[in-house]
């Protein structure tokens, strides 16, 4: 139960800092410290420290192709749609399409692997 609380805390924490760096003018750094994939890292950290690297492996292995599928969608959705439909929108339309096509890649996945 302690590493989730970890895990929380770290979370919470990068989240805070990544929106400062954004708010006090550092919008280079935000977006950079958005592209390092911080939720992965301390979840595999954590994941490898409860299930092994075995568990690890396979969860890349989901998420490398789940990315493809559902979350470049979603990203594009909310490139496309923030300057026509404003950003809280475009962000809605994006989780929309995002849960879509990611319970559809978890389906397909699912399959395939069994």
């Amino acid at each position: 139960m302690n590493d989730v609380i970890y895990a929380f805390f770290a979370g919470g924490t990068i989240t805070a800092a990544v929106t400062w760096l954004e708010f006090s003018g550092r919008p280079v750094l935000s977006a950079m410290a958005l592209l390092f994939p911080v939720s992965t890292w301390l979840s595999y950290l954590f994941i490898g420290h409860i299930s092994g690297p075995e568990a690890v492996s396979r969860n890349a292995l989901f998420v490398m192709l789940g990315t493809i599928f559902a979350w470049m969608p979603y990203m594009y959705v909310i490139h496309y749609l923030a300057p026509r439909i404003g950003s809280g929108r475009a962000i809605l339309a994006g989780i929309a399409t995002f849960l879509v096509l990611a319970f559809l890649f978890t389906m397909i996945y699912g399959k395939l692997t069994a």
